[in-house]
């Protein structure tokens, strides 16, 4: 592989990183990254339910656009590709025949 640039992977400085949970599970990220990275990163791919049929979705657009990839935070339905991740933040997958 060709690298343009030298590697600066190691100069990289995250963010702590914060405990937060999703369905019950507590999962780690990096405090304000989004919520759909750190899911993304623990291998957290199903994040709600289609609401016609029931079937598992998750994340395409990553900007916001296409809300596939809601989940419930507070009572309220959120993209998680646009929700920063904060300490002890609670998030729920959207089930079939809930906000649909």
């Amino acid at each position: 592989m060709i690298r343009l640039v030298p590697n600066q992977s190691d100069s990289i400085q995250r963010a702590p990183l914060v405990d937060f949970t999703f369905n019950g599970r507590i999962i780690s990220g990096h405090m304000g990254e989004a919520v759909f990275t750190a899911l993304t990163r623990a291998g957290v791919l199903h994040l709600r339910d289609a609401p016609a049929d029931g079937a598992p979705r998750g994340a395409f657009c990553c900007m916001g656009l296409c809300q596939e990839c809601v989940v419930e935070i507070a009572g309220n339905s959120v993209e998680s590709c646009r929700q920063p991740l904060s300490e002890g933040l609670a998030v729920l997958s959207v089930t079939r025949g809930k906000h649909g």
